[in-house]
């Protein structure tokens, strides 16, 4: 009876959605866009509510231990992203195409060609402040030190003057002025952004939590009545990590092992990561403040983490097509007892 409900719930959002849609895609053919983007755009359509109830189904009961089938749509995704660019290629100066190939590659997490396609909309928009955002994100995470600096500050800058509500602008803006020892800058940025978070929400405690680090670096390290001292132990969490049996014929010499932790609620980059031969598994990394992939961004930096490990047929920590995954899911800064991953999907 739950199940059905789910369905049928599902069921009448995808109607909703046809209704909104369907007129839009026939218009939009009428003035030649190709079938790809709004190809696209369905796909996305049609996963939300689906992902939405599997989502619930896979933590909300028991049975998701056993696993969960995946939805074999990736295929269709990537004709569409094809024809889209097919088309790009006839029209260059499709701005809303160019918009949407951005931030699907963001999502796929392809960043280079993310980073691209901003890049052809910033030529045909230099005002566009959400491909402003989403190029200077995506150039942070093609570099090994994910800083952000250069064009992409100068186009947060920019954004955030267009656009004084872009709340991921400004969260970015407040990190590249962290980086670069400009606290109280940084901790000023991010007070912009907390009128329009929910004061009760994860992401408004991990914002606080950052401008209180701020605040506390801005002042010599002393805290301030409105900036409580931070916890003095510094975190520490021990990772073990394994490889499911089913993924060992695709273990290659030359993997490289990447062991990570990243804020639950804040930027894409790691907090802490150790790197080592994926031949030397199965391994046990300890994770701490002294691993960060910046002096500023630390583990202790974060109240809860992401954590998760990858081997890189590439070398390279960026995750790439054929790369071996899991992750232990989100995890307290202060948990003492050991951490268990194994790594069990291919990206």
């Amino acid at each position: 009876m739950r199940l059905a409900f789910y369905l049928i719930a599902a069921a009448m959002i995808v109607a909703a959605l046809l209704l909104v849609l369907l007129p839009l895609v026939r218009h939009g053919r009428q003035q030649g866009r190709p079938r790809g983007v709004f190809a696209l755009a369905m796909i996305v359509a049609f996963c939300l509510p689906i992902a939405a109830i599997g989502l619930y189904l896979a933590v909300g009961t028991p049975v998701a231990l056993n696993g969960v089938p995946k939805a074999d749509a990736g295929m269709n995704i990537d004709q569409a992203v094809d024809e889209l660019k097919t088309h790009l290629a006839q029209k260059p100066d499709d701005q809303q195409g160019w918009m949407l190939l951005g931030q699907t590659y963001s999502v796929m997490h392809k960043a280079a060609d993310a980073r691209d396609a901003y890049d052809h909309v910033l030529r045909l928009d230099a005002d566009n402040g959400v491909a402003m955002v989403g190029w200077a994100e995506a150039d942070s995470l093609l570099r090994e030190d994910h800083r952000i600096e250069g064009r992409a500050q100068e186009l947060l800058e920019r954004a955030v003057k267009i656009d004084p509500q872009s709340q991921r602008g400004l969260w970015l803006l407040g990190i590249s002025q962290f980086q670069h020892d400009q606290y109280t800058e940084a901790a000023a940025t991010w007070r912009q952004l907390q009128p329009q978070l929910d004061p009760s929400s994860n992401v408004a405690k991990a914002v606080q939590e950052q401008i209180a680090v701020a605040e506390s670096r801005a002042n010599g390290g002393k805290a301030t009545p409105e900036t409580p001292a931070t916890e003095t132990v510094q975190p520490s969490l021990q990772v073990k990590v394994t490889l499911s049996p089913s993924l060992k014929d695709k273990l290659a010499p030359g993997d490289t092992l990447f062991v990570y932790a990243r804020a639950d609620q804040g930027p894409p980059m790691p907090l802490a990561v150790a790197k080592m031969d994926a031949a030397a598994l199965p391994a046990t990394v300890t994770l701490n403040d002294g691993m960060g992939m910046t002096p500023q961004l630390k583990l202790s930096s974060a109240s809860r983490v992401f954590v998760g490990a990858r081997i890189s047929k590439s070398g390279q920590a960026i995750a790439q097509p054929g790369d071996l995954e899991g992750d232990a899911g989100v995890i307290n800064v202060n948990t003492h007892t050991p951490i268990s991953i194994s790594i069990d999907k291919v990206h």
